[in-house]
């Protein structure tokens, strides 16, 4: 489909996304941001993708916006065409969170700027062991709350610690991220991709709509007070008890065999925050 990433579908439904430009420490382009958005918005209605799997080629994940071929251009622009590109950036987060597929980001290496945003925004994170992350906008100048980042940092790390990342604009290691709460696992250099894809594996043989739900959930709730989380989720749960997959986990109780999910009834396209 694209040609600024590699992109593999596998047939258990893990897709993996590679961003492909190791020579640029995977940075990205105004092409890059622009067909990452578009095919995390296709998510919402592929339902032949259960899981991602998005990680970098080379020894970084990715470096953010390639200094080169945005900001030398962005330089050139009028305050509309500025708008317009930071709009497409958050564009591409905010398709990441609204798909309705578990996306894990598999962090080979440095994650740095939009990378480090692109990670925060998947929802599991398998850190190599050798890995760093960065939200370094403050260092050049520019907002540490981008993309989304104000928004997502405080509720995986706490506002504490997204104050210290997103206002020093330092670097941490994967061992300091697992100790913020940031990553999901460290593990060793060669077991960082393989990690990631037994997550994503595991994932996408669950309940596909079940997960939906789940992740929707966690995007919104956030903004509501108890008693109105708490009937959301009963609504919620109310259509699920009655689903598909859950008839088949009982029946696979019941049998002594594991469940065999189908991800029929609620549309997984209802992932949306």
């Amino acid at each position: 489909m694209a040609q600024t990433f590699h992109e593999e579908l596998r047939d258990d439904g893990v897709c993996i996304i590679t961003l492909d430009r190791p020579e640029r420490l995977n940075a990205l382009t105004f092409e890059v941001y622009r067909e990452l958005a578009d095919r995390f918005a296709y998510l919402r209605t592929d339902r032949s993708v259960h899981a991602v799997v998005i990680t970098g080629r080379g020894k970084a994940f990715c470096s953010g916006g390639d200094v080169h071929d945005i900001i030398g251009r962005l330089f050139e622009q009028d305050e509309e065409q500025v708008l317009e590109f930071t709009r497409m950036t958050g564009e591409l987060i905010a398709n990441m969170r609204k798909a309705p597929q578990p996306i894990v980001a598999a962090l080979n290496g440095t994650a740095a700027g939009a990378g480090a945003v692109i990670a925060l925004a998947s929802d599991l994170r398998v850190f190599s062991a050798s890995a760093k992350i960065a939200f370094l906008f403050t260092n050049v100048g520019l907002t540490g709350a981008d993309m989304g980042a104000g928004w997502l940092l405080p509720r995986i790390v706490g506002l504490g610690r997204a104050t210290e990342l997103l206002m020093l604009g330092c670097g941490i290691d994967a061992a300091t991220a697992d100790r913020y709460g940031l990553a999901t696992q460290v593990v060793p250099p060669g077991e960082c991709l393989p990690t990631a894809m037994a997550l994503a594996e595991r994932l996408a043989a669950g309940p596909l709509n079940a997960l939906a739900t789940t992740k929707r959930l966690l995007n919104t709730e956030w903004t509501l007070d108890l008693d109105t989380g708490i009937e959301t989720e009963a609504l919620a749960q109310a259509i699920h008890l009655r689903g598909a997959d859950h008839k088949e986990f009982h029946a696979a109780f019941v049998a002594k065999r594991p469940p065999r999910f189908s991800g029929q009834g609620q549309g997984q396209g209802q992932g949306e925050g």
